[in-house]
Parts: C-alpha cells; structure tokens; sequence
C-alpha cells in the first residue's frame, strides 16, 4: 500500500511528499481518510528522510536494495481533520534525531501534513529501519 504518490523534495534533513487520495484507498471511511490512513500516509513519508540512505543516489526506481521500515513508538500524534477522495495532502517530514548501526537506523521524525494549506496531522513518530 503505497501512500505516496510524488516526493517534491528530499535531503538527510528534511523531505517533502505529495499524496491524492484515490477512492481504492484502503483507508477510507465514508468517503474520508481514516486516522490510521493519515498516520500511515505520515509515516511512508517521514521514512523517505532516512530511507533515501540505504539506496545509491542514481538508484531512482529504488530497485537496489530492500527496506522494511516500523513505526516503534508514536510519539504525539494530533489530527484537526480528515481529508475527502481526490484531496491532495502535503508532507513536510523534519529529522530529529538518528542513531545508526550499521544494519539499521533508529529515528525520530516529526512529521506536518497539510491540505490547502490547512494543518491535517501533526506527529512525532519513531522508526525503525533495516535492510533484508
């Protein structure tokens, strides 16, 4: 289930999605985004600040390595709405701490999702990301 349809910008400190909400969303309750949905959306784009490390920066489609990536602790989630089908939400996702291994990273990232400029989700998640 892939929760992201473009990302508009991407560095080791910050990266910046772009989803529209198809009616096949899995997601969707009464033609709207569920809290889970948004903070799934939320969280496929926060692992893109530490994700994009793990692949080659010519690697485009991704196809040169493996990630599994898990949501270790939500930190603070607050949701102010919940999107319709065929709205477009934008996420800023901001590093804010990382601690490598060498085979994984754990990380802290806050994530802000918005809808015409309208905060939709504010979160802090912690994730866990390792190779397969």
């Amino acid at each position: 289930m892939l929760m992201v349809n473009n990302t508009l910008y991407c560095d080791t400190d910050l990266a910046i999605s772009e989803f529209t909400i198809s009616q096949d969303c899995i997601f969707l309750i009464n033609g709207k985004l569920s809290e889970t949905g948004l903070i799934e959306h939320t969280a496929q784009a926060c692992s893109a600040v530490v994700g994009q490390s793990y692949f080659d920066f010519d690697d485009l489609e991704g196809k040169g390595n493996k990630l599994v990536g898990y949501i270790s602790t939500i930190k603070k989630v607050r949701i102010f709405q919940l999107p319709k089908i065929n709205e477009v939400l934008i996420t800023k996702a901001k590093l804010v701490s990382r601690y490598d291994t060498g085979q994984m990273s754990i990380c802290t990232i806050s994530g802000s999702t918005f809808r015409n400029d309208e905060l939709v989700v504010d979160c802090t998640l912690n994730f866990l990301i390792h190779e397969v």
